[in-house]
């Protein structure tokens, strides 16, 4: 396959987050988890440049010390996505991967599917991938963030709740839902959402020159801005599940499965 986009991938790294600080230095393997997404994400060959973006000096001289490249960028920026536009303002690229920095277990496998999209349809704006949701406890689990497409696999909506709402199969009783069969995960299509976005470079600084919207607020999931304002995102479906890291339990799920990973080598 030809490539003719120039790519450039930005991992924004803060140090402060509510439910886990300094996580982009939490240790895997004797690795701090920036590391490992750096890495992982350098391994993809359609990606020309990767860059870590901080306003963080300990997190910008571990990157340094590692041989990663990191930019330093303002303390201001409200998200993640703003953080990322500040290094593509100053890089040249056609497409802008934001890979969330909470993605340990982020794969060249997934940035490829979602590259690939671009190169077979020039008119999408926003690429992202998706996942089959595995478990049940993930449904009712607002760290996982759910996601509903239409036929041509483009996203209607992102929740932290459950959705679809499958009628026949969950009641509301005391404000609880009680499932009556909990084959529903194998009978039904739920699926994850996955911490990779794909931009073109000219929408990246577009959708954030938005005002945010309702339901982004309501929600506090930023691409929900995009779906208001009546543009399109369009998901890959990928048959790998990396877990991101938002809360201690998820770090320690983290650890053991590179743990196992190592111990079976």
């Amino acid at each position: 396959m030809r490539r003719k986009l120039k790519i450039l991938a930005v991992i924004p790294a803060r140090y402060g987050s509510t439910r886990l600080s300094a996580k982009p230095l939490a240790l895997i393997n004797n690795k701090p988890m920036i590391q490992w997404v750096y890495e992982n994400v350098k391994k993809c060959d359609l990606i020309d440049r990767v860059v870590v973006a901080t306003d963080d000096g300990r997190i910008f001289d571990i990157v340094k010390r590692f041989g990663g490249e990191v930019m330093m960028t303002s303390k201001r920026h409200k998200s993640g996505s703003d953080r990322v536009a500040e290094v593509a303002k100053k890089i040249f690229s056609d497409i802008v991967i934001n890979v969330q920095g909470d993605e340990p277990m982020i794969s060249s496998y997934i940035l490829k599917k979602v590259i690939t999209e671009f190169f077979k349809n020039k008119f999408l704006d926003v690429v992202t991938p998706i996942c089959k949701i595995e478990y049940f406890s993930e449904l009712f689990d607002p760290n996982f963030v759910k996601v509903v497409v239409d036929k041509n696999n483009f996203a209607l909506y992102f929740s932290r709740s459950v959705i679809p709402f499958v009628r026949e199969e969950f009641n509301i009783e005391q404000q609880n839902f009680v499932v009556k069969n909990e084959d529903v995960i194998k009978n039904t299509n739920f699926y994850r959402h996955i911490g990779v976005y794909a931009y073109k470079r000219n929408f990246l600084f577009k959708f954030l020159s938005l005002p945010q919207g309702k339901l982004e607020k309501i929600e506090k999931l930023e691409q929900l801005r995009i779906l208001e304002y009546g543009y399109k995102i369009k998901t890959v479906l990928v048959d790998e599940h990396p877990i991101s890291v938002d809360t201690e339990e998820d770090l320690e799920r983290v650890r053991k499965i590179f743990e196992n990973k190592v111990h079976s080598q």
